[in-house]
């Protein structure tokens, strides 16, 4: 018999096994007891009234609640943080990584963080141009030869190519900090060959990551993820220039990378690399003239202005759920690096491990407190998600568990998940919403079941209204069968979904879920989107959304059995369901050179007594240059409706066009009523 017993905290594994010796009577089957207990860790940071750390206080001294049941303090040890001129060189005994290019965990004993400042310097290159990168590795280097303090312990990390990498370990060794940081200034020639395998990050640069910030975030996530191993408060210094969700970009993964780095025990402190800039109110020489009337109404400027400021907002927003601060409009970048230094002072290190050890993935309010007749001021975090483990559910429980999985506060986001939502105005109230999903799928796992070839998909999904009611929900279960060559292919094609609401207008909130129901694991998409009133609007035409695609699909010809009454349903009143085909639309807007380009789209005409012709014709710019532009096509017929929407196809053929980012516009004219509607958005062409 085989007594084996687990316990985890944090990164601490402690294994310990029980051998018993008994006389074998029968045929005896060994087992397995595993308890997985978590430990809660908590740094706090007491202050007087004049602002001053305050040290000498015992366990004995606090008082720890979660959600209003008294925890019992495990570990308790104070953190002595010596204000140290800058030009001191440590007094302490070096720390040295014992693999430099990796976030070792300190075994069990180890003191090298004890009374140490741990500071992450993370350099994000994807969003960053050269100028800017070169202005903040010359922050780094002025803050480590100038500013960096006894107590410093210091880290290089890069997200560049797709992969985050860690170039050094926490250390106080300024040479050693200062030839990595040349090493940025100065790459060698053959770097960008390089693909070392010491990378933790590995979402690459293909179609779900040209339009969205989801990988950047992702990789903050993963970031903080490999700090959490380290119990002692840490901050992460990200330097980037700016960092916008762009349209339907998913808010999942930005709560994910949060609630991530409140688990781990990190505060971000962004810097925009940009520094201080001083933008002439239409853009400056790099940007093509925007012409237009807007030029002298102010709508131009305005755009720009508030492009820049969004492009702030999720710094901002890094910062503050985190406890750090953003370093936003600033020429003094390294600046921003004494500012994370300065936040981190004397802290006591609470741990506990909770009463309440269920996996449920609840938010666990905590409140810290001292006992009467101490009055301090107390900093601390107020609360954490409890995880979630979905693999100890059995097959009885999958529904229940992705219900809950959908009202976590707390977004899984193992699978990547893009999502375009369109709207199609019925009638004077109702609008017809598809929604389109497509997951990568080298993400997915085939199962051989029955000799073929099968991926199973649980999806799930609601939509709430601006007061946090409940309007819409969906619940599907796929089953795709491949071929085997299809099956082969299915590494570099992402698996597709659509299904349709129909709202009124208005604004809303959209949370998808997606689970391989082989290995389990989940992907959250949440995004917000609005639902325009058409009938108020008088100065444009009224027009769709307008539906980029390069794929037409036969319904007969489906790539997973869904129940057919509830996809007729559905399928009824989609327009982009023409003919017994339909138009799927592209989601991440990026097209293939050889393959033909559908633009759909529809105008409505509500208060004319018969349908107006309109003119419509689609432009591709490629800088401040017009690449291509479509004849104009005179359209009449409309279809049967009140509304007398008329619609307006393009088929594309862009064979012609260089590989590249383009600005796809279409512009829709009504000779009779002089009014106009235009639509842009950004498109990237491959080979």
């Amino acid at each position: 018999m085989s007594h084996h017993r687990d316990t985890k905290a944090q990164g601490l594994c402690v294994f310990v096994s029980l051998w018993f010796l008994i006389p074998v009577i029968a045929q005896q089957r060994p087992f397995t007891l595993t308890i997985d207990t978590q430990l809660v860790v908590e740094t706090v940071t007491a202050k007087d009234k004049d602002g001053k750390a305050i040290d000498g206080l015992t366990a004995q001294d606090f008082v720890v609640t979660e959600d209003g049941v008294p925890q019992t303090i495990s570990v308790f040890e104070f953190q002595r943080l010596e204000e140290t001129s800058a030009a001191t060189e440590p007094r302490r005994p070096a720390v040295q990584p014992v693999t430099a290019t990796m976030i070792t965990t300190p075994p069990a004993g180890d003191t090298r963080y004890r009374d140490r400042r741990l500071l992450v310097l993370f350099f994000d290159m994807t969003s960053t141009p050269p100028p800017d990168q070169y202005r903040a590795f010359l922050a780094a280097q002025k803050f480590l030869r100038a500013q960096m303090a006894g107590p410093d312990l210091v880290a290089i990390m890069t997200f560049a190519k797709g992969a985050v990498r860690v170039l050094q370990d926490f250390t106080d060794n300024r040479d050693q900090l200062l030839e990595t940081m040349a090493t940025l200034l100065y790459p060698p020639e053959d770097d960008s060959n390089d693909t070392t395998d010491t990378a933790a990050f590995g979402q690459d640069a293909g179609e779900f990551n040209i339009f969205n910030t989801d990988r950047q975030l992702a990789a903050l996530q993963t970031a903080v993820t490999m700090l959490r191993a380290v119990n002692e408060q840490k901050s992460l210094i990200y330097f980037a220039s700016g960092l916008r969700l762009n349209g339907m970009d998913n808010q999942a993964q930005l709560r994910a990378t949060i609630n991530a780095a409140i688990r781990a025990n990190v505060a971000f402190f962004p810097v925009d690399a940009r520094g201080l800039v001083a933008q002439p109110p239409l853009g400056d020489a790099s940007r093509p003239s925007p012409g237009g009337i807007g030029m002298y109404s102010g709508s131009t400027a305005m755009a720009a202005m508030t492009n820049f400021q969004r492009s702030q907002d999720t710094l901002y927003a890094l910062a503050a759920d985190t406890g750090g601060k953003a370093m936003l409009d600033n020429n003094d970048l390294a600046q921003g690096i004494v500012q994370a230094q300065q936040a981190i002072t004397s802290y006591y290190v609470i741990g506990y491990y909770p009463t309440n050890a269920a996996p449920d993935g609840k938010f666990r309010r905590v409140k810290i407190a001292l006992k009467e007749g101490v009055s301090v001021k107390l900093d601390y975090r107020q609360g954490y998600f409890a995880g979630k483990t979905f693999s100890k559910f059995t097959a009885a429980d999958k529904e229940r568990q992705l219900e809950e999985a959908l009202m976590l506060g707390d977004p899984i986001t193992d699978l990547t998940i893009a999502m375009e939502v369109n709207y199609f105005q019925l009638n004077r109230a109702e609008y017809f919403v598809p929604i389109t999903v497509k997951i990568p799928g080298s993400e997915l796992v085939l199962a051989r079941t029955g000799g073929a070839d099968r991926t199973l998909i649980d999806f799930i999904g609601e939509v709430k209204d601006e007061f946090g009611t409940t309007i819409q929900n969906l619940r599907d279960k796929v089953d795709i069968k491949l071929s085997g060559e299809t099956a082969s292919q299915l590494a570099k094609r992402p698996i597709e979904y659509d299904t349709g609401f129909t709202l009124l207008p208005g604004k809303y909130v959209i949370k998808f879920l997606a689970r391989d129901a082989d290995t389990g694991r989940i992907g959250t998409y949440q995004a917000a989107f609005l639902v325009p009133n058409l009938n108020k609007e008088d100065k444009r035409i009224p027009i769709s959304s307008v539906v980029l695609s390069s794929q037409r699909v036969d319904m007969k010809e489906a790539l997973y059995n869904a129940a057919k009454s509830k996809a007729a349903a559905a399928q009824a009143a989609n327009p982009l369901v023409q003919d017994g085909q339909k138009i799927i639309p592209s989601v991440t807007r990026v097209f293939s050179t050889s393959r033909d380009l559908y633009v759909y789209l529809q105008a409505y005409q509500p208060a004319a007594a018969s349908a107006q012709p309109l003119v419509a014709f689609v432009t591709f710019y490629r800088g401040q240059a017009k690449a291509f532009e479509t004849p104009p096509r005179a359209v009449t017929e409309s279809l049967d409706n009140r509304l007398k929407p008329v619609p307006l196809g393009f088929r594309l053929s862009l064979n012609k066009l260089p590989p590249g980012e383009y600005n796809c516009q279409v512009t829709v004219l009504d000779p009779t009523g002089q009014k106009a509607a235009f639509w842009q958005a950004p498109v990237m062409l491959i080979r």
